[in-house]
């Protein structure tokens, strides 16, 4: 669980829906990883500070799959690695070999919602990649933490879960063949106080 201000969600562009639930957009993104069998980073970018829209944020490179390629899971992965290229320079990924690792629904009580599908992959060699930064999991969650830089709930919740492997090759080794479950957190309002919960959580059935 995790406690934020009304203000909050506003100010990330994740207003409050106290209405019918929108429907999700289709989107992708891509967790690039380097270190193989020493250490473990992720590839994070930054976020135009103007935008209005999680405005400012370090995210994993991704964005909305187009809607002619809406249907499976092939569309994402191609969604998915146009992202790379237009959002880190990233090049040469092969959309076969992405690695599913997880997929994450925004709450039906924010009103600009996604329907993700993240995906693993090592950095092809040779890649050079602009305005953006390589972290370790915990290495970004210490800089929020600090202030240094600005995460949202649904990156710090994935740095959570890969600062549990020690190198890229064993997270990719974990994620080989694994069955993904969807995950869609709650949003419960009470007064000028928002509480995310997760499956699982106390009070996320209420």
């Amino acid at each position: 669980m995790e406690e934020i201000g009304r203000d909050d969600l506003d100010r990330s562009g994740e207003q409050y829906n106290p209405g019918p639930a929108t429907t999700p957009r289709q989107a992708a993104s891509v967790i690039l990883l380097r270190g193989a069998g020493d250490g473990l980073e992720v590839l994070l970018v930054k976020r135009n500070p103007a935008a209005r829209f999680m405005g400012g944020a370090w995210v994993f490179p991704g964005g909305a799959v187009d809607a002619d390629e809406e249907g499976g899971d092939a569309p994402h992965r191609v969604a998915a690695v146009r992202e790379l290229g237009e959002e880190a320079a990233v090049h040469g990924v092969d959309p076969l070999a992405l690695v599913p690792f997880s997929r994450w629904i925004t709450p039906e009580e924010v009103k600009i919602r996604f329907d993700t599908r993240f995906f693993l992959t090592p950095v092809p060699d040779g890649q050079e990649t602009v305005d953006a930064g390589w972290f370790e999991p915990q290495g970004a969650l210490d800089a929020h933490g600090r202030g240094e830089i600005l995460l949202v709930f649904p990156t710090i919740k994935h740095l959570e879960q890969l600062g549990a492997f020690a190198t890229a090759d064993a997270l990719l080794d974990y994620a080989r063949g694994r069955e993904v479950v969807p995950v869609q957190p709650r949003v419960v309002v009470s007064g000028e106080t928002a509480r995310i919960l997760l499956p699982g959580e106390p009070g996320y059935e209420g």
